[in-house]
């Protein structure tokens, strides 16, 4: 019985750990000595915990298309400043400004969000560093 108990005591002490796990820190992912702005369309939105993904594809001058993965915030932060799940659609022309992934790939945070029409959504974590 003894030995359940501690089976159980390491699973549990497991479980609480996990979400800690899964956050990373600004500095740990993205290098705010490389900043990017990419203009495309929106190919997909997963608006999930612990943060949101969004992806654009972006043509080049020869036509050929790169996508683009931004990390947003937590859902519930962004539901807190007013951006709603359906802020971002497919298919909406959008301007992104963030910082490159540390690991040089198409990835980077999102940190601010320009629509065709002009408005402005700050999308990253209120702890990660604004674009300019």
């Amino acid at each position: 019985m003894k030995s359940l108990g501690a089976i159980l005591a390491a699973i549990s002490a497991l479980l609480m750990v996990s979400p800690a796990v899964a956050h990373h820190s600004f500095a740990t992912e993205y290098d705010r000595s490389k900043p990017v702005s990419v203009t495309g369309v929106v190919r997909k939105v997963e608006w999930r915990n612990p943060h949101i993904w969004f992806y654009v594809d972006v043509k080049d001058a020869r036509g050929d298309v790169t996508t683009w993965g931004f990390s947003g915030a937590p859902p519930a932060f962004l539901m807190r400043q007013g951006i709603s799940r359906d802020a971002l659609k497919t298919g909406d022309v959008v301007k992104v400004d963030g910082f490159r992934a540390r690991d040089g790939s198409n990835n980077a945070s999102g940190g601010r969000v320009t629509f065709a029409d002009g408005r402005s959504v700050f999308t990253a974590s209120p702890e990660d560093v604004r674009p300019n």
